[in-house]
């Protein structure tokens, strides 16, 4: 089965709409979405995505009820601060990312092959490298981080200056990262 894997998209509709076409195409079951939604309204784009979206909140998602009532409104599930999903016989672990000592705790305890997190606006990829396979017995968790999924713009900050999805197969247990414009 495919999963695809968004976070911090951060309102960009024209982005998110790019995202939802290439999951389609990639026939995924399950997108799972690593918070920073901003805007709820962002969530019901997601009613043309051809699979069901589970997503956890992130720092900048203050407005809870309404992010819940519209994935609640298109089929979704939303888990909170922190999901715990198993697909396939692996075990993941969702959480934006807020807190390093969290997330480091999440990666280290044993619990999950997967964590997938969010909130650096950076990828997080095993060598950085945007294809590769996890092996499920080495005992190490595997982080999956898309980075952000808004549109690359230059700032001082850098904030928005690298990511994409990324599209895990959980019978190969390979993953791919696509860019996101």
């Amino acid at each position: 089965m495919k999963i695809g894997i968004i976070s911090d998209t951060h309102d960009d509709v024209e982005n998110v709409q790019r995202a939802i076409e290439m999951f389609n195409v990639e026939s995924v079951q399950y997108v799972i979405h690593a918070g920073d939604y901003i805007f709820p309204g962002i969530v019901k784009e997601f009613e043309k995505l051809n699979s069901k979206l589970i997503g956890v909140l992130g720092n900048n998602d203050r407005e809870k009820v309404h992010l819940l009532k519209n994935f609640l409104d298109i089929g979704g599930d939303l888990k909170g601060e922190l999901a715990e999903i198993e697909l396939d016989g692996l075990t993941f672990g969702v959480y934006h990312g807020t807190s390093k000592e969290i997330k480091e705790l999440l990666v280290n305890n044993g619990k999950y092959n997967i964590v997938i997190c969010g909130h650096t606006h950076r990828k997080e990829l095993p060598n950085d490298a945007p294809k590769g396979k996890y092996e499920n017995d080495s005992k190490e968790t595997l982080v999956l981080n898309p980075g952000t999924a808004h549109k690359k713009v230059e700032s001082i900050s850098g904030a928005f200056k690298e990511g994409g999805i990324i599209i895990f197969d959980t019978q190969t247990k390979e993953y791919k990262f696509i860019d996101l414009p």
